[in-house]
């Protein structure tokens, strides 16, 4: 079900809405258990087979992560965080790399193994990487709200489930518990329905009709183009791909503000920046939060001299890139953004943020 569609805007918002509020006036149980059940619905329209998926993620990992926060720091909490983290990105390397590496390995190697014609999940990246978050959270004692209706609707909250922003139990789960959320407010109406509507006309007026001008230039079948159709493809490309993403997450804003609920901004006027390194800093804000605080600084950041800078930054990128999606495409952009960054701010601490490698038709789950 997607933001711009006439089922979503005309019978799941309304619904959903006016059953938050009636049964928010019951408890706030009672309103959270219903927006939780209404995201799941909003995830099964997809495809409810992969229900059964998201639900077994959902419940291992809130069972897992109170085991780690009551073994917060210890051994126990160490291997079992390992052991979690391990699983969460093993499945998540299933349902999205599994045929990337098979074909990988058949073009290297001359064999010729069956690709196992995986469908992705949606959204299933922002799931993996939303609780990997909330164990390493865990871990280091940071979480203190623990009730399984908050979690579960912080994993499945519809308004950031397919196309993000990623979200931080820090910033939402508090949320879940305030009275004042589950009542309607005018400001929150006028606000977010505004907002709602910039991103609408973003991904909608601007976004869709660049896909026209965009589509062929990369389209492997096409006849030769000249220099200017080309580079007019690709600009088109590059403002589609921002008007798409970018109307994607005011939306979420927007929606979610309705709700009474407040999501972390996602961009910040990438476009303006008048530098490599401030673009970075701009685009997909919330993606680049997580990369720095989960892998970049774990891996020792810039802290231990330059090699291990860079190290630490090329793994980073590199891995942000196939986040993006499985292909070699995105492997090398990592590279190359890693390079970039070394060569335009020798030196300083990375601000890391990414600028997505998709070409059109690309996975962005």
């Amino acid at each position: 079900m997607l933001f711009n569609s006439y089922s979503f805007l005309l019978a799941y918002l309304p619904v959903t809405l006016l059953g938050f509020f009636v049964l928010g006036r019951l408890g706030k149980s009672a309103g959270a258990a219903w927006l939780a059940a209404c995201s799941l619905f909003f995830y099964a329209w997809w495809d409810y087979r992969y229900l059964a998926l998201l639900l077994a993620s959902i419940c291992i990992n809130y069972l897992v992560g109170g085991y780690i926060a009551r073994h917060a720091g210890s051994t126990r909490g160490r291997q079992a965080l390992t052991l979690a983290v391990v699983g969460n990105l093993a499945l998540l390397a299933y349902y999205k790399y599994a045929d990337f590496f098979l074909a990988s390995g058949n073009a290297i190697f001359g064999t010729e193994w069956p690709l196992l014609g995986i469908i992705l999940p949606i959204g299933i990246s922002f799931f993996t990487f939303t609780q990997i978050a909330f164990l390493a959270d865990a871990y280091a004692g940071k979480v203190t709200e623990y009730r399984f209706i908050y979690y579960l609707l912080f994993v499945t909250y519809f308004p950031h489930l397919i196309a993000g922003p990623v979200l931080h139990h820090k910033e939402m789960m508090p949320q879940f518990d305030e009275d004042r959320n589950y009542r309607p407010h005018a400001a929150n109406f006028a606000v977010g329905l505004t907002i709602f509507a910039i991103g609408l006309a973003k991904k909608v007026l601007i976004a869709d009709n660049l896909a026209s001008y965009s589509t062929p230039v990369f389209d492997p079948h096409a006849e030769s183009l000249s220099f200017f159709l080309a580079w007019g493809g690709v600009l088109a490309y590059s403002f589609q791909l921002y008007f798409d993403f970018s109307g994607y997450s005011d939306m979420a804003i927007g929606l979610s503000r309705v709700f009474g609920m407040r999501l972390p901004l996602n961009f910040n006027s990438p476009y303006k920046a008048t530098s490599i390194s401030e673009f970075w800093r701009r685009w997909h804000m919330t993606l680049s939060r997580f990369l720095r605080d989960y892998l970049y600084v774990p891996l020792g950041g810039s802290r231990h001299g330059p090699l291990r800078r860079h190290f630490s930054l090329m793994t980073t990128m590199v891995l942000g890139g196939l986040w993006h999606g499985a292909g070699w495409n995105v492997v090398i952009w990592g590279h190359c953004t890693a390079a970039s960054w070394l060569l335009t701010t020798p030196g300083k601490t990375c601000a890391v943020s990414f600028q997505s490698p998709y070409l059109p038709g690309s996975d962005t789950a």
